[in-house]
């Protein structure tokens, strides 16, 4: 079985500058894999060992995807080996822009059975790569997938809904975006960072994939943190609970929550 984890090199928001507007600075913020990426390794690589398969690990973006760091904190994730699509051309790229290069690239690859990623990314949070790029490839796509394990011609994927859960049979190649719980990744040890560096890294011309020109451009004109402008405090003193109580309400419906 010939497993694909499309990952995201990206910005950590924990790292971001807020400006005294209120909007939001990730120039500084320190790149790193996103945060809810490993769980997809950690699937991907059970899943590979239990029917001798190999892991591949893709990310497209920016230049500043391909660095030794990038390639080593991914590599050091039980992947087999690593393809890139490293331009600046996809520097700003929208979530949909990002799909079609991981489709073009999934292609180039050849002969993917499963493709798995994050159900999000840490810097966008819009959960919208993984289904896209299933739509792109004319694949089946799941999200919210908490466990997937190898059967008899295809594999069974469980899937947590908000009404509980669901347990799928899933024959032909299939997107799965993994809950962010659905396991708990290993930790690279000092063991795997040595390998990572012995094994093999494909970068991929962008102008060489066969990628639709994008029907639309999206511009990011801004960003903030929640609730806009300034926040207020309010202290409530609590020697008294019915008159604190009261006090809260009351603060409440100012603010307009209730």
């Amino acid at each position: 079985m010939k497993i694909v984890v499309a990952y995201k090199w990206a910005p950590n928001p924990q790292d971001a500058d807020v400006r005294p507007d209120g909007t939001v600075d990730l120039s500084r913020a320190k790149a790193a894999v996103s945060e809810y990426d490993p769980v997809a390794f950690e699937l991907a690589r059970r899943l590979a060992d239990a029917t001798a398969g190999e892991v591949i690990g893709l990310s497209v973006g920016a230049a500043s995807i391909d660095t030794p760091l990038a390639r080593k904190a991914a590599l050091s994730r039980g992947l087999d080996r690593l393809v890139l699509v490293a331009d600046d051309a996809l520097a700003d790229a929208d979530g949909t822009r990002l799909a079609a290069v991981l489709a073009a690239a999934v292609r180039a690859i050849g002969d993917v059975d499963v493709v798995l990623a994050g159900d999000s990314s840490i810097d966008v949070a819009a959960g919208q790569v993984p289904l896209t790029l299933a739509g792109e490839l004319g694949w089946l796509g799941l999200a919210s997938v908490s466990r997937v394990e190898a059967a008899d011609g295809g594999l069974v994927v469980e899937r947590d809904l908000p009404g509980g859960t669901t347990v799928l049979a899933v024959a032909g190649p299939v997107v799965l975006a993994a809950t962010a719980d659905a396991v708990v990744p290993k930790v690279a040890g000092m063991k795997d960072i040595l390998a990572a560096a012995k094994k093999p890294t494909e970068v991929l011309a962008l102008d060489g994939l066969d990628v639709p020109a994008p029907g639309a451009t999206l511009t990011t004109l801004s960003t903030a943190k929640p609730g806009g402008g300034d926040r207020q405090a309010t202290v409530i003193d609590g020697a008294d609970p019915a008159a604190a109580a009261a006090q809260l309400v009351g603060a409440l419906r100012q603010a307009g929550a209730l």
